[in-house]
């Protein structure tokens, strides 16, 4: 609970302490510059998008990434592939441009060519030198509130990759997001709802803390909300946002939710077994065509 009250008033500080990257551990340059290929490419592989295409429809495009972590590695190859600008909002202050995130920025620099190499150096104050910093008229990082960019009408795509499950407030992140969409935009979500480490015997016994014990502890860290994906079904039909594609990625086997069931928190003894087995999911997710904000 004193820790908590750390991440609430002094926020820069708890993330210099903790040491948090919004990736979890360091696993060396090559293969953090992996990591981010690998998101990059998925957030239009789960949709469908033949790899070919990617540029076409990047082409001129605004993106906003929730959650970018220490950093912009899915933004610099969303500009390298086309995209015209994105906007990377984060609640804590992750990004820094240390020696390690320099060296993965080079080396996802150094694996482009062409015109894809082209527009990836312009993502940075002195062309092509990631340690001179952001270019801000290509990748702008903020920190906000709540984590919401406060944006209208501008966003062609929104992706995020295990940050849903962290925020504050999942409702008011989800009419950010509607607001933030253009017309006949899309948004692409990878939601992990497993413990993050903090369950103790079972992968699901993190769901037994009551929900204001749960805050005074962990209110403020940015640990999971413990939502399941009843609550991510209500909410997208609450705030008009239309479901494209909704499939579990992990799921629980049926002993663990039985041995659970008798202890769990009020907000979570009503689901069904099918939707507590959901230990994450992918979201795809559009603005309604002909809908305005």
């Amino acid at each position: 609970m004193l820790t908590d009250q750390v991440a609430w008033l002094a926020p820069s500080l708890y993330v210099r302490l903790t040491g948090q990257t919004g990736r979890g551990d360091d696993e060396g340059v090559a293969r953090t510059a992996d990591y981010f290929r690998t998101c990059f490419l998925d957030y239009f592989l789960v949709p469908g998008m033949p790899s070919g295409q990617v540029e076409t429809y990047l082409d001129g495009k605004h993106v906003l990434e929730y959650g970018p972590g220490d950093l912009p590695g899915v933004a610099l190859l969303m500009i390298a592939h086309g995209a015209q600008s994105v906007i990377c909002v984060d609640r804590f202050p992750l990004c820094r441009l240390s020696d390690s995130c320099i060296q993965v920025l080079q080396n996802l620099l150094d694996a482009l060519e062409g015109g894809q190499r082209e527009r990836a150096e312009q993502c940075f104050v002195r062309r092509g030198e990631p340690a001179s910093g952001l270019n801000p008229e290509r990748i702008h990082y903020m920190v906000k509130p709540g984590g919401l960019s406060g944006l209208t009408d501008w966003a062609d795509l929104i992706v995020s990759r295990a940050v849903l499950e962290h925020v504050n407030s999942l409702y008011a992140t989800f009419v950010d997001m509607r607001t933030a969409l253009r017309a006949k935009g899309i948004a692409v979500h990878l939601v992990d709802l497993k413990s993050h480490g903090l369950h103790r015997r079972s992968q699901l016994d993190f769901l037994t803390w009551p929900l204001p014990l749960w805050a005074l502890m962990y209110g403020h860290k940015g640990v999971p909300n413990r939502w399941r994906v009843d609550r991510y079904r209500q909410i997208l039909a609450d705030v008009g946002l239309d479901t494209v594609t909704l499939t579990a990625t992990a799921l629980a086997e049926q002993q663990v939710i039985d041995e659970i069931r008798p202890y769990l928190a009020r907000p979570f003894r009503q689901l069904s077994d099918e939707d507590m087995s959901w230990l994450g999911f992918w979201l795809v997710c559009r603005r309604p065509a002909g809908v305005r904000v």
